[in-house]
């Protein structure tokens, strides 16, 4: 996922932003509430962690400002107790979901994952195409139950484009997905990645098509 944080505790800051990073997500981070707008609007993200307490401008306005904007990826607001007054009314604003301070960076975790399969219209954590199997909780891919050797951001690839089956993702897009901000990245990065996919779903009943000067799609073979 492509996450926008926003936090400005650069303790919990740097945890959440580790913790995601690591798991393979891409993550910006926004420490003042002044910039949040502008930063959701010049990106396209896949999801919001909003803390409600900002230096310049409070979570509960950001909410509703961001959704009259359209702007529409999930917001897990992160709080104090006593920052929460009226559940209901936080959610009404639009936020999708909440979680309380001190938690558990793995329920961070698994939220974020609810709240995108939710968007998507998934009601498992298990989607595949064909043969293909990937289990998004457990993070692991199979082909006819034998589970595929595959690298952080191989599977990010893979669930992208399961999730996106029959439709081309931009590469830009992808390469945005799958490299955090401050990297310096290139297509040939992206294509040595989509190579190596294509080379380890050979006895997948998938392929993945390149859409020339576009992006790649997946298919079940034969189609």
């Amino acid at each position: 996922m492509r996450i926008l944080l926003v936090e400005d505790n650069e303790d919990l800051g740097e945890a959440i932003e580790k913790r995601l990073r690591s798991a393979g997500h891409s993550v910006e981070w926004v420490r003042d509430g002044a910039h949040v707008a502008e930063s959701a609007q010049g990106d396209e993200f896949d999801a919001m962690v909003l803390d409600l307490m900002l230096p310049n401008r409070d979570g509960i306005s950001l909410i509703a400002e961001l959704r009259r904007r359209r702007f529409n990826a999930p917001i897990l607001v992160i709080t104090a107790r006593s920052e929460i007054d009226d559940k209901v009314s936080l959610l009404d604003l639009g936020a999708d979901d909440y979680l309380v301070k001190p938690f558990d960076l793995r329920e961070l975790e698994a939220r974020l994952r609810a709240l995108m399969r939710r968007t998507g219209g998934l009601t498992s954590s298990v989607i595949g195409v064909g043969n293909l199997e990937l289990d998004l909780a457990g993070l692991n891919a199979t082909i006819n139950g034998e589970i595929l050797d595959l690298g952080r951001r191989e599977f990010r690839l893979l669930e992208i484009l399961v999730t996106h089956a029959d439709k081309v993702v931009a590469k830009e897009r992808l390469m945005n997905q799958l490299f955090n901000f401050d990297e310096s990245v290139s297509v040939n990065a992206l294509e040595l990645h989509i190579s190596r996919l294509r080379r380890k779903l050979e006895h997948a009943d998938v392929k993945i098509a390149t859409v020339r000067g576009v992006g790649y799609t997946m298919r079940a073979s034969g189609r």
